[in-house]
């Protein structure tokens, strides 16, 4: 007959729970060496910066530049992906899915804070499905024509365009980028609705457009139209900065060429998808701001149109907090239907 001396007395309350404890803590303890492991060997893989643009516009210009020296300083892979289409919706939606680890980023442009108040059903929320890692640039953009259109100034050209305006377009990168804005403006103020706009997949076929004839205007980032302007194959109207760029010193602003309050910009930044992990995104952000510090990188990207800003993470996002409402009102006021 077995009794309870045969096995000891039972185990108390206290002594379970202390069994208890002592099992989780080591269930627990390798997953979190897992975890702190995994982000201490970061990057471990190749890092992908996502344009969500075609190749040869301002975005990928300024990727490509950052994936180069991001790799040269993290010692691992960095590279670009183009995935334009949709007014960057495809690209900016394909990263807020992507998994939070830190591997794939986003190189984000004003199109990030234009397309929740142009669309009627956005992919993406600016503020619940990305994290910030920083600022890097802005770039003005330029109203620019080949040289053989015989203009020399907006003005000019809206003369021009006036006497018959079916015969006269423009070109700009996806719709809702802040070029194709600008476009819009314009068009509304000097009575050129009738004045087709040719919207292209990025800033770089847009600027192609023009260059080809198949377009007479271009309304673009400064950044790829700047060496067609130094090499002669088109002519800048005007800048959409609030002064005349420091190489260009030819061509006036919008302001002088008598447009009050009419600047523009586009600027760019790393987001990551919201879960990612803080510790990555800080790492992220100080590889970018360190790289963005450097005086040589600074003068590679005014030499490429750009003006560094450098902003943290927090300051790039209080830029798309004031943005994303200042768009909405923009598009509402220049009559633009939603997509």
């Amino acid at each position: 007959m077995t009794t309870t001396g045969d096995i000891g007395p039972a185990p108390s309350r206290r002594r379970l729970l202390k069994a208890a404890a002592a099992l989780a803590t080591g269930v627990a303890a390798p997953a979190v060496l897992r975890i702190g492991a995994a982000l201490a060997a970061y990057p471990d893989r190749p890092i992908r910066i996502v344009v969500a643009n075609t190749p040869g516009g301002p975005s990928d210009i300024i990727a490509r530049i950052m994936a180069a020296a991001m790799q040269e300083v993290m010692g691992g892979s960095v590279f670009v992906e183009n995935k334009g289409g949709g007014g960057g919706n495809i690209g900016m939606g394909y990263v807020a899915r992507a998994d939070a680890d830190g591997y794939t980023i986003l190189l984000s442009t004003s199109a990030f804070s234009v397309n929740p108040g142009l669309y009627n059903a956005p992919v993406y929320d600016p503020f619940k499905d990305f994290t910030a890692i920083c600022e890097l640039a802005v770039s003005p953009h330029v109203f620019a024509v080949k040289p053989d259109l015989g203009v020399n100034t907006m003005k000019e050209f809206v003369a021009l365009a006036k006497r018959d305006p079916d015969k006269f377009n423009v070109s700009t990168p996806p719709i809702g980028t802040t070029p194709q804005l600008q476009a819009e403006v314009l068009k509304l103020r000097e009575g050129l609705q009738k004045m087709a706009t040719v919207v292209f997949p990025g800033g770089g076929d847009a600027l192609k457009a023009v260059i080809s004839g198949t377009v007479q205007l271009s309304s673009g980032v400064l950044a790829p139209a700047h060496p067609q302007i130094k090499a002669g194959n088109i002519k800048g109207l005007a800048v959409t900065g609030t002064t005349r760029w420091h190489d260009l010193p030819e061509i006036p602003t919008m302001l002088e060429a008598g447009y009050p309050d009419f600047v523009f910009d586009t600027y760019t930044a790393l987001m990551a998808p919201a879960k990612t992990p803080p510790e990555v995104v800080k790492q992220l952000e100080k590889v970018a701001l360190d790289i963005l510090a450097k005086p040589e990188m600074r003068q590679r990207l005014t030499q490429a149109g750009f003006e560094v800003t450098a902003k943290d993470g927090k300051g790039h996002l209080e830029r798309i907090t004031k943005e994303v409402p200042m768009f909405r009102d923009i598009i509402a006021q220049a009559g633009i239907k939603k997509l």
